[in-house]
């Protein structure tokens, strides 16, 4: 049977596991280390669309872990499930972990040229392509989607969504910025280029209003919410339209994309290479 076909059967077993069924587990979790299988894929026609059998896997791992000491230092206590310790890296990866207590979980991809500024933290099933900058205090959720020459500020949030299987994760395409204290979450698309401001909020119950376009993009039956690309997106308002609203002159929280990526803006943001 193909990979595919025992993890499949591993998530319909749903308890009971036996050791075959570990080794079943561990081969999946070194394809997720290797990048060879993954949450979600781009196809051809440039929609993602999600592998429900990876995601179910990973589940899977979850259910059959027993809670184990993964303590460093009787003074640092650690306790998880011994199927998700912490990924094993060697120096031949090409990824520069820099010291300061940053994790990566097993069953993560990191390619080549990764940047791990300390703290940060990559859960499992997250995919990260070559060149990317994890920033401090930057988190990249389980099963995440992260393209090549990403920055992630410090203290972005980029969300994860394993359940349902079904659901695509978050997806952060190549050569986006995402500036500090941003969040993205609930399967939001984020396509190539584009540069989210700090303190931008990305969910699937958040409008974003397009000022150049003059089109308002949300998530909907049919698909997420997703930014275009090169798109530069920053955090606004917009006001309460009802009664009560008007006369406590509220307003609500709003993504607002300003502009799209320019000379100017490729300038701006050129810095971040220095730092890789």
């Amino acid at each position: 049977m193909s990979l595919r076909e025992q993890v499949e059967q591993l998530y319909a077993k749903g308890g009971g596991f036996d050791s075959s069924d570990r080794e079943v587990f561990e081969a999946f979790k070194q394809a997720l280390n290797r990048g060879e299988a993954r949450a979600a894929e781009r196809g051809e026609d440039g929609r993602w669309r999600v592998n429900s059998w990876v995601k179910s896997g990973i589940l899977a791992g979850f259910r059959m872990g027993a809670l184990a000491d993964m303590s460093a230092h009787a003074s640092l206590r650690f306790f998880d499930k011994d199927t998700y310790p912490v990924r094993p890296t060697t120096i031949m990866d090409n990824v520069r972990i820099v010291p300061g207590g940053s994790s990566v979980r097993d069953g993560a991809y990191l390619a080549a040229g990764v940047v791990c500024m300390p703290p940060m933290y990559v859960n499992a099933g997250a995919y990260v392509d070559e060149g990317t900058m994890i920033d401090s205090h930057a988190l990249v959720g389980s099963c995440a989607q992260v393209g090549k020459r990403v920055h992630l500020s410090a203290a972005a949030q980029i969300g994860g969504v394993l359940e349902p299987v079904g659901a695509v994760p978050v997806v952060i395409e190549d050569d986006v910025l995402v500036g500090g204290n941003c969040g993205v979450y609930e399967g939001t698309i984020v396509r190539a280029g584009a540069v989210l401001a700090p303190g931008t909020i990305l969910t699937g119950a958040t409008p974003v209003y397009d000022l150049v376009r003059g089109e308002v993009y949300r998530r909907t039956e049919e698909g997420p919410l997703e930014i275009p690309a090169g798109a530069v997106v920053v955090p606004g308002s917009r006001a309460v339209t009802t009664e009560r609203g008007r006369e406590w002159n509220l307003s609500l929280y709003a993504s607002v994309i300003v502009k799209y990526r320019d000379e100017k803006t490729d300038r701006a943001v050129q810095l971040e290479d220095y730092l890789r």
